[in-house]
């Protein structure tokens, strides 16, 4: 998938050299928490290549993607061969958007307002446990 922060276009490949795995915590409206075992893209090699090639992802698993400030954003599924979702975070930890993406798929998905983070999950996830627009996210602690 690639990334769009304004004008500048990034593309997202296979994560498979991500040595980060943390668990992120989202916590529906009626108070459900539900848990991710997410690899963490904060580096412009792992922002480029994210879920790039895979065949498949994890049930529970998804791959968080960190940027420096909030600011609009948005990805395409370029050379990503699953369908995904995708939540856009902001700095206040609130989800701001949720989109299906289709593999292969060049067209943009840009953010509906300004986000810090996004969240690729497999497609229907966040329908599946009832996740939306405004749910609070929990970012898992990163070091320094």
């Amino acid at each position: 998938m690639t990334t769009t922060q304004s004008e500048t276009t990034h593309t997202t490949n296979t994560a498979s050299t991500l040595d980060e795995s943390s668990t992120l915590t989202i916590i529906s409206s009626d108070g459900t928490r539900t848990e991710l075992q997410v690899e963490i893209a904060d580096e412009e090699a792992e922002l480029q290549r994210g879920l790039m090639e895979r065949t498949a992802l994890a049930e529970d698993a998804g791959m968080l993607f960190v940027f420096d400030q909030e600011q609009p954003l948005s990805f395409w599924m370029k050379d990503t061969l699953i369908p995904l979702s995708i939540a856009y975070i902001s700095a206040e930890e609130r989800i701001v958007d949720i989109q299906d993406m289709q593999p292969l798929d060049e067209s943009p998905h840009p953010s509906a307002e300004p986000a810090q983070y996004a969240l690729e999950v497999n497609q229907g996830f966040f329908a599946e446990h009832n996740i939306g627009v405004g749910d609070v996210v929990e970012l898992p602690d990163r070091p320094g």
